[in-house]
């Protein structure tokens, strides 16, 4: 089977099972775990931040900042199809007991202008603007990069307005691979910033939250509450450094397989695949008729993909896609659509 239904299905390297068999480990609650000290201290680094937290997965990473940054009550603002938004259970209002403000847009993005006009002057009705969480790549827009200039010019005006930035960076090394930049540049501007290692990069389990040495003191403390303190953690941190030092950059080779599954796609009777919008490792098509009997189809020609939408289906790339499977692919929608 060629699976495409998302990057979460990469399966570790023989050189992470082999690290994670032989990691030195201790209890990370207590703070002696050494390789999860050490994976912290690098993703730190690697953010450009002061300090970085290992948790579970990337939802419990983008909560607990949340928490972190709010208090019950609080507004954030996100734009209306982003992750943490539409995909995290209602987090926002169930574990930080925040309030969420959409904010629609175009394509994805949001801009200084859309947020300004979403922060409302102080009133006595009204909840206390306190976080803006932004999204790179923004997933539901298909993988689609926040260009520097502009994602910079968001986190300064957030900041003039008094809020505090957020970054949901579950692919931000797909984002800054597409750009040519360093994660710490990618990252600037955010006062949190989570990254997944359990996409892309492979690690089978794992997120990094990071930011000031304050923040992440009391995001430990939020992790411990939602159950994320692990013990002997080492285990996993040790997937999670190689992730971090030898995965990165290698992700260029699923942004090309992303265009070359888009290209074989792109001419096809029954659906709509914009070359141009293929920015990172993700390909939508949209369908002339609903998805799911699409879907089912592909699978029986040996392709797993998931949807988007009513009659759209998404395409993920990873390190487990070969150059041999666009025309593959192709070959199973042709199939699937006849």
């Amino acid at each position: 089977m060629i699976d495409l239904r998302s990057d979460t299905v990469t399966k570790p390297t023989d050189e992470m099972r082999a690290a994670m068999a032989s990691a030195e480990v201790g209890d990370d609650v207590w703070g002696d775990d050494p390789t999860v000290n050490r994976l912290e201290s690098v993703a730190a680094e690697w953010l450009g931040k002061e300090a970085a937290l290992f948790v579970p997965s990337g939802t419990m990473g983008n909560q607990v900042a949340v928490m972190t940054h709010c208090r019950p009550g609080d507004e954030v603002l996100v734009e209306a199809e982003a992750h943490v938004y539409w995909y995290e259970v209602g987090g926002i209002a169930r574990l930080a007991g925040a309030q969420p403000r959409t904010i629609h847009t175009p394509a994805g993005l949001l801009t200084p202008d859309l947020v300004r006009g979403a922060v409302r002057e102080e009133n006595i009705h009204y909840p206390t603007p306190r976080l803006l969480c932004l999204e790179n790549t923004h997933n539901r827009a298909g993988g689609k990069v926040h260009p520097l200039t502009e994602f910079r010019a968001v986190t300064d005006l957030a900041h003039s307005l008094g809020l505090k930035v957020h970054l949901d960076g579950a692919r931000l090394a797909n984002a800054a691979v597409a750009q040519g930049i360093t994660m710490a540049e990618a990252a600037a501007g955010a006062d949190s910033v989570m990254c997944c290692l359990s996409k892309g990069l492979c690690a089978p389990v794992g997120s990094v939250l990071a930011g000031t040495r304050e923040f992440i003191a009391e995001a430990r403390k939020n992790r411990k509450v939602l159950g994320g303190g692990m013990r002997q953690a080492g285990i996993l941190a040790a997937a999670g450094l190689i992730s971090i030092e030898k995965m990165v950059g290698r992700l260029q080779e699923d942004h090309q397989l992303a265009q070359d599954i888009a290209a074989a796609l792109q001419d096809m009777p029954h659906l709509t695949c914009d070359l141009a919008k293929v920015e990172t490792n993700m390909v939508q098509v949209d369908l002339d008729r609903p998805a799911g009997p699409v879907v089912d189809a592909l699978a029986r020609e040996g392709v797993l993909c998931g949807t988007s939408g009513p009659t759209r289906i998404r395409l993920v790339t990873h390190h487990d896609v070969s150059g041999a499977h666009p025309a593959e692919v192709a070959k199973a929608f042709r199939t699937a659509l006849a």
